[in-house]
């Protein structure tokens, strides 16, 4: 950051991230802006419209000297894998909403509001733009608290802390713990087309992941036939039988059994529609109503 202008996001178009555009100030206003108190500076910011130059200028000492409030914030998130300069420009998109919408008159510690607004834009920048797929804001919060909780206990025990450890420093069982780090698994994902080592002709990500196996899946169905396999009468047994595995046709399957091709038609459809039935509906009582007189 210059001492004229404040790089925000290019991304962020809004109002806020309008508010400090380049300015040329005379350099002795300048000076004697930074010489005022915060109220002072806060005042003049609500006072002047949006894009005078002396509040514009009135937001970037502002902005200076509250950097090292930005920086604190944005230190819990070191483990994270985004970059810290990114972090930060977020963090100055939160201190600047706090300083437009802070009120000299009902607080007079404009660092205690900024605080929870900085930690508020970047956590809704993880929330919002980061994770791939949705995770529930509790656990996102968890887990940055996670790893800051690793970090302290690190440094007070001199080597890593233990999940029970950490389990009691955040006050959280086991359970929310493992389910904050499996969402840590799903903050970055990998491309399908990702080299697996830098060879020549390495094999790709997607080149170790398997397929479907349609034997696996037939076999699943052929089970949950074979579950109701009893319910069906014994002649319609057969006619499955001698239709699906003898691959016989209806008319070789009537010679055979000495009925006409339209009756095992009849026979075929209704066996399929009951065992259809209850693979849909596994529910339903196992009550055959085709064990009656067959036609």
């Amino acid at each position: 950051m210059t001492e004229a202008t404040l790089q925000l996001p290019v991304s962020d178009t809004s109002d806020t991230a309008r508010a400090v555009p380049d300015a040329t100030i005379h350099t002795g206003s300048r000076a004697e802006l930074r010489e005022l108190s915060d109220n002072a500076l806060l005042a003049k910011v609500r006072a002047l419209p949006r894009d005078n130059e002396l509040r514009a200028a009135a937001c970037e000492i502002l902005v200076e000297r509250y950097q090292k409030l930005v920086r604190s914030c944005v230190r819990q998130y070191r483990g994270s894998p985004e970059p810290a300069e990114d972090l930060m420009q977020v963090g100055y998109v939160g201190l600047l909403k706090a300083i437009n919408n802070y009120d000299p008159e009902v607080g007079d510690s404009l660092s205690a509001y900024a605080q929870p607004c900085v930690s508020g834009e970047i956590k809704r920048h993880f929330r919002d733009k980061r994770w791939q797929i949705h995770v529930r804001r509790s656990t996102q919060e968890l887990l940055l608290e996670l790893r800051k909780a690793t970090e302290d206990l690190t440094q007070q025990l001199g080597r890593g802390p233990t999940e029970e450890e950490l389990a009691h420093r955040l006050g959280v069982s086991k359970d929310d713990m493992q389910e904050a780090r499996q969402a840590d698994l799903v903050f970055s994902t990998y491309s399908l087309d990702a080299p697996l080592s830098d060879r020549e002709d390495p094999a790709l990500l997607a080149d170790m992941l398997g397929d479907d196996d349609p034997g696996v899946a037939h076999t699943i169905d052929m089970e949950a036939v074979n579950t109701h396999w009893e319910e069906l009468p014994e002649r319609e047994q057969r006619i499955l039988v001698m239709r699906f595995y003898g691959n016989l046709t209806q008319t070789e399957i009537g010679e055979r059994l000495g009925i006409s091709q339209m009756h095992v038609s009849r026979l075929l459809a209704r066996a399929l529609g009951h065992l259809k039935d209850r693979l849909l509906d596994p529910a339903e009582t196992s009550d055959n109503p085709q064990s009656a007189a067959v036609a």
